[in-house]
């Protein structure tokens, strides 16, 4: 798998300075971390999984969460797990008779409820489970999150050696991580699980709305989830406990629930001048109709989501994975700055001027952020000088209009 792999050589030439790199489900886990970028539910009980990821019905598709957990009714669970092995079946049957090519199986992941239930699916997959990358862990907490990891360090210990390791993605969503007076004591506790079964963790992600519907809270499609205060503070704080650079881990940012606009109260917050620049008439025509889907605000939370160090995103439509990707990928002038940083962190410089020549470039204190550039940059590639993310936003045949 590779981000951007849709594109055509001469496109991928003509826009990166440095291209993604591959990656599968058995690369090295600090690049898989950064590899689940926008990761695409769906419920396990939808009979085109298989049939989806042969055609790529979704373009730019690299992660997908197949959901047992709220996407599936209480009455529906064993339905959903015998779909979902269905659909692996199918998808081995593809894989193995050449139908699909392994380079463009998406990472995928299994939402799980309960310990239970990871043990019982660990052992029904049977040799499906080299297809599977890990499980997300909803309702991640003290009590339950020692038990998920339990059984996970336990298939790994006792896996086939050339099977590929299995991860877990927790998330954060209930009450004693949102609630103030049990916060900071449930994220230590929480930390303190996490660091010890460090090697099996990929992500650390938030769930926003379980976080919201504790105050009947939704955020609306003009606002993002930092507008919403209670849920903001509650981030804050988990970014404070987990992105710690001395041990710090991959978290990724909340889902953005909407794709479809019927009226507005607030201005666009997309810029029309860039769209035009760099795709003339249809840039102008791809800003309409991203704000008639309120792709604006998605945008506008992605870019919130990386300005407070979130990699990746939880989505629930297609329209989203390019954005989101697109938005991960890094620019020349970052770059340039990250890997000069880098090349002088030997104690010879303390200070210098960037090669852009509009800042400066502080060696100590930058250090820990061009680390994260450049991790970034091999999975989401880095622009040429004069590109902009936006250039990788439209069907293709419509991006040099």
């Amino acid at each position: 798998m590779r981000y951007f792999q849709y594109l055509s050589r001469e496109e991928e030439q003509s826009l990166f300075f440095s291209p993604p790199v591959s990656y599968s489900n058995a690369s090295d886990p600090e690049l898989l971390s950064h590899a689940i970028g926008a990761a695409l539910y769906c419920p396990a009980t939808r009979q085109s999984i298989a049939e989806d990821i042969l055609t790529q019905k979704h373009e730019g598709l690299t992660t997908m969460v197949i959901d047992l957990e709220d996407a599936v009714g209480d009455n529906q669970i064993e339905l959903a797990e015998n779909s979902l092995l269905d659909q692996l079946s199918r998808v081995r049957s593809y894989l193995e008779s050449g139908m699909l090519d392994l380079e463009r199986l998406p990472l995928l992941f299994v939402r799980i409820r309960t310990p239970q239930q990871l043990e019982r699916m660990i052992a029904r997959l049977e040799e499906r489970i080299t297809l599977i990358t890990g499980f997300v862990f909803p309702k991640f907490t003290p009590l339950n999150g020692p038990a998920f990891l339990d059984i996970l360090a336990a298939y790994n210990r006792h896996k086939f050696p050339s099977a590929p390791t299995l991860y877990g993605m927790p998330i954060l969503e209930t009450a004693s991580i949102l609630f103030k007076e049990t916060r900071i004591q449930t994220l230590l506790e929480l930390s303190d699980i996490v660091n010890t079964y460090q090697r099996y963790i990929l992500n650390v992600r938030i769930g926003a709305t379980d976080f919201s519907s504790l105050f009947g809270l939704r955020r609306s499609p003009d606002m993002t989830i930092y507008d919403i205060a209670p849920i903001r503070d509650c981030i804050s704080d988990i970014i404070n406990v987990f992105g710690r650079m001395h041990a710090p881990n991959v978290i990724s940012g909340p889902v953005w629930e909407y794709f479809s606009n019927k009226e507005r109260v607030l201005k666009p917050q997309l810029r029309e001048t860039p769209f035009e620049q760099t795709l003339g008439r249809y840039g102008r025509k791809l800003r309409a109709e991203y704000i008639n889907s309120y792709v604006d605000g998605l945008i506008r939370e992605v870019i919130m989501d990386k300005e407070n160090g979130l990699i990746g995103k939880t989505i629930i439509h297609p329209s989203h994975i390019k954005p989101v990707q697109a938005l991960y990928t890094v620019t020349h002038e970052e770059y340039m700055d990250a890997t000069s940083i880098i090349a002088n962190s030997h104690g010879e410089l303390g200070v210098m001027k960037s090669e852009y020549s509009n800042k400066m470039n502080e060696i100590k204190p930058h250090l820990n952020w061009a680390k994260r550039i450049v991790a970034r940059a091999k999975i989401y590639g880095v622009l040429h000088e004069q590109q902009h993310y936006i250039s990788l936003l439209p069907e293709q045949e419509h991006a040099y209009v």
